[in-house]
């Protein structure tokens, strides 16, 4: 291992030690130079543009959906990708492109008469969530996410009323981070690494990225499905890109 993929993971423990709480201070000119020549397994730190780029796969042309992207050989038949690169490497990258991660949903519990768990909404930066890809002139073109998820008709999911509205793709995920555990002697395990989610619409509790919001079948948030128009074939390479999305200033 390179002595800066050394201080990548040591910055990356350090961070995970309190997500959230402190905003990662701004790079010197000399770590962007250290950084164009990072190399983490098929993730390009895009620091012009600030953004990550993953490389990916097609994996999916037509069913519902659950996930945007998963990890190779885990959840391809409801994914529109798959990536064969780590996702505790793309955290690293979206840590080191300034981004704050929050927390994947949760349930809390609430004292009363009797203990009664209820649900916390995921937190985190927002984040843009595009594909790269060459089309016919063969120059790369980008494209939001949402072009390629369309709203499922009643008629095709059971379960879904049939004077329920057609609706748009939100236009920004959340970097939620998934969570490290203790899982014996040793490191700590990446959850997100074990389960696939990388980026998720179902939620399921430990994605990296997920939407805002508690979504799943029984208030209907899975109604979504791959809108294959425009989309490369299934078995394709494209460029998944996470761009931080711009915040709004706070107000006095």
């Amino acid at each position: 291992m390179t002595m800066w993929l050394k201080f990548i993971f040591g910055l990356f423990l350090f961070l995970c030690v309190g997500w959230s709480e402190e905003p990662l201070p701004k790079l010197s000119p000399e770590m962007g130079q250290a950084l164009r020549k990072l190399s983490l397994p098929g993730i390009k730190l895009n620091l012009e543009e600030r953004c990550v780029d993953v490389n990916a796969t097609v994996c999916l042309h037509e069913g519902l959906l659950e996930l945007v992207a998963c990890t190779k050989g885990t959840k391809e038949h409801e994914s529109i990708l798959s990536i064969a690169a780590r996702p505790m490497h793309i955290h690293t990258a979206m840590l080191l492109m300034g981004a704050i991660p929050g927390t994947p949903a949760m349930r809390k519990a609430q004292e009363g008469v009797r203990t009664r768990w209820v649900p916390v909404e995921p937190a985190g930066d927002p984040v843009l969530v595009s594909l790269v890809f060459a089309e016919l002139k063969g120059k790369p073109q980008e494209h939001p996410i949402s072009k390629f998820i369309s709203s499922a008709r009643p008629d095709e999911i059971s379960g879904i009323p049939s004077n329920k509205k057609l609706k748009t793709f939100p236009a920004s995920f959340l970097f939620a981070g998934s969570h490290l555990v203790e899982d014996g002697p040793g490191p700590r395990k990446y959850v997100c690494e074990q389960s696939g989610n990388v980026i998720s619409i179902s939620t399921f509790g430990d994605e990296l990225l997920c939407l805002p919001g508690i979504h799943g079948h029984q208030n209907n948030g899975l109604a979504w499905q791959v809108n294959p128009k425009g989309l490369p074939r299934v078995g394709e390479q494209v460029i998944l890109r996470l761009r931080l999305k711009a915040k709004s200033p706070h107000k006095k």
